[in-house]
Protein backbone atom coordinates (compact mmCIF):
# COMPACT_ATOMS: atom_id res chain seq x y z
CA UNK A 1 0.00 0.00 0.00
CA UNK A 2 1.85 3.15 -1.14
CA UNK A 3 0.49 6.37 0.06
CA UNK A 4 -1.23 7.63 -3.22
CA UNK A 5 -3.60 4.80 -2.84
CA UNK A 6 -5.15 5.86 -0.31
CA UNK A 7 -9.07 6.70 -0.72
CA UNK A 8 -10.23 10.02 0.70
CA UNK A 9 -14.05 10.12 1.44
CA UNK A 10 -15.40 13.75 1.35
CA UNK A 11 -18.77 14.67 2.63
CA UNK A 12 -20.75 17.28 0.58
CA UNK A 13 -22.55 19.46 2.29
CA UNK A 14 -20.58 22.22 4.35
CA UNK A 15 -17.20 20.82 2.67
CA UNK A 16 -17.22 20.49 -0.93
CA UNK A 17 -20.09 22.68 -1.57
CA UNK A 18 -21.55 25.62 0.41
CA UNK A 19 -25.33 25.43 0.00
CA UNK A 20 -25.68 29.35 0.76
CA UNK A 21 -29.20 28.95 2.27
CA UNK A 22 -30.34 26.52 0.09
CA UNK A 23 -31.13 23.87 2.53
CA UNK A 24 -32.14 26.48 5.25
CA UNK A 25 -34.30 28.07 3.40
CA UNK A 26 -35.93 25.13 1.89
CA UNK A 27 -36.27 23.84 5.02
CA UNK A 28 -38.27 27.32 6.23
CA UNK A 29 -40.51 27.58 3.34
CA UNK A 30 -41.22 23.63 3.98
CA UNK A 31 -42.22 24.34 7.31
CA UNK A 32 -44.17 27.29 6.27
CA UNK A 33 -46.26 25.38 3.71
CA UNK A 34 -47.82 23.32 6.32
CA UNK A 35 -48.16 25.71 8.83
CA UNK A 36 -45.47 25.43 11.24
CA UNK A 37 -43.36 27.59 13.01
CA UNK A 38 -40.11 28.66 11.97
CA UNK A 39 -37.29 27.94 13.96
CA UNK A 40 -34.38 30.57 14.21
CA UNK A 41 -30.98 30.83 11.42
CA UNK A 42 -29.29 28.80 14.07
CA UNK A 43 -31.49 26.17 14.23
CA UNK A 44 -31.94 25.79 10.84
CA UNK A 45 -28.22 25.94 10.20
CA UNK A 46 -27.92 22.98 12.63
CA UNK A 47 -30.03 20.89 10.53
CA UNK A 48 -27.05 20.94 7.50
CA UNK A 49 -25.36 17.46 8.17
CA UNK A 50 -27.99 15.12 9.62
CA UNK A 51 -30.52 12.82 7.70
CA UNK A 52 -33.64 15.28 6.76
CA UNK A 53 -36.28 13.32 8.52
CA UNK A 54 -34.21 13.27 11.83
CA UNK A 55 -33.46 16.68 11.91
CA UNK A 56 -37.22 17.66 12.16
CA UNK A 57 -38.42 15.22 14.36
CA UNK A 58 -35.53 15.84 16.66
CA UNK A 59 -34.53 19.28 16.29
CA UNK A 60 -37.62 21.23 15.40
CA UNK A 61 -40.37 18.72 16.37
CA UNK A 62 -42.19 17.91 13.16
CA UNK A 63 -45.24 15.05 14.25
CA UNK A 64 -44.70 12.05 12.45
CA UNK A 65 -47.61 12.23 10.11
CA UNK A 66 -46.12 15.36 9.08
CA UNK A 67 -42.78 14.42 8.01
CA UNK A 68 -42.94 13.22 4.84
CA UNK A 69 -45.39 16.24 3.37
CA UNK A 70 -42.69 18.52 4.69
CA UNK A 71 -39.51 16.57 3.01
CA UNK A 72 -41.68 16.85 -0.28
CA UNK A 73 -42.05 20.71 0.00
CA UNK A 74 -38.62 21.16 0.76
CA UNK A 75 -37.55 18.45 -2.21
CA UNK A 76 -39.28 20.28 -4.51
CA UNK A 77 -37.45 23.64 -3.30
CA UNK A 78 -33.89 22.55 -3.36
CA UNK A 79 -34.68 21.20 -6.80
CA UNK A 80 -35.66 23.95 -8.19
CA UNK A 81 -34.04 27.11 -6.31
CA UNK A 82 -31.95 25.04 -3.36
CA UNK A 83 -29.27 23.98 -5.90
CA UNK A 84 -28.52 26.80 -7.89
CA UNK A 85 -28.11 28.86 -4.62
CA UNK A 86 -25.18 26.05 -4.04
CA UNK A 87 -21.41 27.20 -4.86
CA UNK A 88 -18.20 24.78 -4.70
CA UNK A 89 -16.04 26.53 -1.41
CA UNK A 90 -13.10 28.26 -3.31
CA UNK A 91 -10.22 25.81 -3.75
CA UNK A 92 -11.95 22.75 -3.45
CA UNK A 93 -11.53 22.16 -7.20
CA UNK A 94 -7.85 22.86 -6.68
CA UNK A 95 -8.12 20.38 -3.58
CA UNK A 96 -9.72 17.44 -5.79
CA UNK A 97 -7.21 18.19 -9.10
CA UNK A 98 -4.21 17.72 -6.58
CA UNK A 99 -5.09 14.53 -5.30
CA UNK A 100 -6.25 13.06 -8.39
CA UNK A 101 -3.00 14.09 -10.00
CA UNK A 102 -1.37 12.46 -6.66
CA UNK A 103 -2.71 9.03 -7.52
CA UNK A 104 -5.75 9.13 -4.63
CA UNK A 105 -9.01 7.64 -5.12
CA UNK A 106 -11.63 10.04 -4.25
CA UNK A 107 -15.46 9.51 -3.26
CA UNK A 108 -18.58 11.05 -1.42
CA UNK A 109 -20.72 9.66 1.29
CA UNK A 110 -23.34 12.26 2.53
CA UNK A 111 -26.71 12.12 3.99
CA UNK A 112 -28.42 13.29 1.01
CA UNK A 113 -30.35 11.31 -0.78
CA UNK A 114 -28.18 9.22 -3.42
CA UNK A 115 -30.04 10.60 -6.37
CA UNK A 116 -29.52 13.82 -5.24
CA UNK A 117 -25.83 13.65 -4.41
CA UNK A 118 -25.43 12.78 -7.68
CA UNK A 119 -27.28 15.55 -9.02
CA UNK A 120 -25.83 18.13 -7.19
CA UNK A 121 -22.25 17.14 -7.96
CA UNK A 122 -23.48 17.03 -11.66
CA UNK A 123 -24.54 20.67 -11.05
CA UNK A 124 -21.45 21.92 -9.94
CA UNK A 125 -19.10 20.30 -12.32
CA UNK A 126 -17.59 17.69 -9.66
CA UNK A 127 -18.82 14.19 -10.45
CA UNK A 128 -16.40 13.14 -12.49
CA UNK A 129 -13.25 13.04 -9.64
CA UNK A 130 -15.52 10.34 -7.50
CA UNK A 131 -15.10 6.50 -8.51
CA UNK A 132 -17.95 6.30 -5.34
CA UNK A 133 -21.14 8.62 -4.59
CA UNK A 134 -22.79 7.01 -1.73
CA UNK A 135 -25.76 8.74 0.18
CA UNK A 136 -28.83 7.67 1.95
CA UNK A 137 -31.79 5.75 0.61
CA UNK A 138 -33.61 7.83 -1.93
CA UNK A 139 -37.18 6.64 0.29
CA UNK A 140 -36.94 9.35 2.60
CA UNK A 141 -40.77 7.93 4.00
CA UNK A 142 -39.92 6.96 7.79
CA UNK A 143 -40.97 3.40 6.89
CA UNK A 144 -37.54 3.55 4.00
CA UNK A 145 -34.50 1.89 4.31
CA UNK A 146 -32.67 4.09 6.94
CA UNK A 147 -28.82 4.43 6.28
CA UNK A 148 -26.66 6.47 9.09
CA UNK A 149 -23.38 8.20 7.86
CA UNK A 150 -22.03 4.71 9.23
CA UNK A 151 -23.66 2.42 6.88
CA UNK A 152 -22.71 5.30 4.37
CA UNK A 153 -19.31 5.72 4.47
CA UNK A 154 -19.21 1.57 5.01
CA UNK A 155 -20.81 1.55 1.26
CA UNK A 156 -17.96 4.25 0.07
CA UNK A 157 -15.16 1.80 1.11
CA UNK A 158 -17.01 -0.99 -0.17
CA UNK A 159 -16.97 0.60 -3.46
CA UNK A 160 -13.48 1.57 -3.00
CA UNK A 161 -12.47 -1.88 -1.71
CA UNK A 162 -9.63 -0.77 0.15
CA UNK A 163 -8.26 -2.52 3.05
CA UNK A 164 -9.85 -2.26 6.40
CA UNK A 165 -8.44 1.14 8.01
CA UNK A 166 -6.78 2.26 4.72
CA UNK A 167 -8.57 5.52 4.06
CA UNK A 168 -9.14 9.20 5.26
CA UNK A 169 -12.51 10.61 6.02
CA UNK A 170 -12.77 14.59 5.54
CA UNK A 171 -15.76 16.66 6.65
CA UNK A 172 -17.58 19.53 8.86
CA UNK A 173 -20.04 17.90 11.57
CA UNK A 174 -19.66 15.08 14.14
CA UNK A 175 -21.40 12.62 12.33
CA UNK A 176 -18.20 12.54 9.62
CA UNK A 177 -16.25 12.19 12.48
CA UNK A 178 -18.10 9.39 14.62
CA UNK A 179 -18.88 7.75 11.28
CA UNK A 180 -15.11 7.14 10.02
CA UNK A 181 -14.44 6.17 13.39
CA UNK A 182 -16.97 3.67 13.56
CA UNK A 183 -15.59 2.07 10.28
CA UNK A 184 -11.99 2.46 11.48
CA UNK A 185 -10.29 5.30 9.68
CA UNK A 186 -9.57 8.67 10.68
CA UNK A 187 -11.40 11.71 10.15
CA UNK A 188 -9.93 15.34 8.65
CA UNK A 189 -12.40 18.06 9.76
CA UNK A 190 -12.72 21.25 8.07
CA UNK A 191 -13.64 24.85 9.77
CA UNK A 192 -15.27 26.31 6.63
CA UNK A 193 -18.30 24.09 7.31
CA UNK A 194 -21.35 23.98 9.90
CA UNK A 195 -19.59 22.95 12.93
CA UNK A 196 -19.69 24.77 16.14
CA UNK A 197 -16.80 25.89 17.57
CA UNK A 198 -14.79 22.93 19.51
CA UNK A 199 -17.99 20.47 17.94
CA UNK A 200 -14.70 18.50 15.42
CA UNK A 201 -12.43 18.32 18.30
CA UNK A 202 -14.81 16.81 20.64
CA UNK A 203 -15.98 14.06 18.27
CA UNK A 204 -12.23 12.97 17.72
CA UNK A 205 -11.28 14.12 14.57
CA UNK A 206 -7.65 13.08 13.71
CA UNK A 207 -6.92 16.51 12.68
CA UNK A 208 -8.80 19.51 11.64
CA UNK A 209 -7.99 22.53 8.98
CA UNK A 210 -9.20 25.97 8.23
CA UNK A 211 -8.56 26.54 4.34
CA UNK A 212 -8.81 23.41 1.52
CA UNK A 213 -5.09 24.30 0.58
CA UNK A 214 -4.62 22.22 4.33
CA UNK A 215 -6.43 18.90 3.68
CA UNK A 216 -4.05 17.83 0.92
CA UNK A 217 -1.01 17.81 3.59
CA UNK A 218 -3.33 16.34 5.77
CA UNK A 219 -3.82 13.41 3.98
CA UNK A 220 -0.08 12.78 3.43
CA UNK A 221 0.53 12.95 7.02
CA UNK A 222 -1.99 10.68 8.07
CA UNK A 223 -2.00 8.02 5.42
CA UNK A 224 2.18 8.11 5.56
CA UNK A 225 0.74 6.92 9.54
CA UNK A 226 -1.35 3.96 7.78
CA UNK A 227 1.25 3.16 5.05
CA UNK A 228 3.81 2.37 7.72
CA UNK A 229 1.26 0.24 9.69
CA UNK A 230 0.12 -1.40 6.40
CA UNK A 231 3.90 -2.03 5.77
CA UNK A 232 4.50 -3.35 9.12
CA UNK A 233 1.56 -5.88 9.14
CA UNK A 234 2.81 -6.91 5.85
CA UNK A 235 6.47 -7.59 6.97
CA UNK A 236 4.88 -9.61 9.94
CA UNK A 237 2.72 -11.53 7.47
CA UNK A 238 5.86 -12.56 6.11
Amino acid sequence: MTLTTVPVIFDLDGTLVDPAGGIQDGIAAALSAVGLPVPDAAVLQSMIGPKLSDALLNTVGVPVHLVGEVIGHYRSYYRSIGIAQGAVYPGIRELLESLVAAGHTLAVATQKPQGLAHTVLEHHGLSRYFSSIRGSSDDETLDGVHLGKKEIIANALSDLATPDGVAVMVGDRSQDVVGALANGIDCIGVHWGFAVDGELEAAGAAVTVHQPAEVGPAVVSLTGLVATSVQKETNGAV
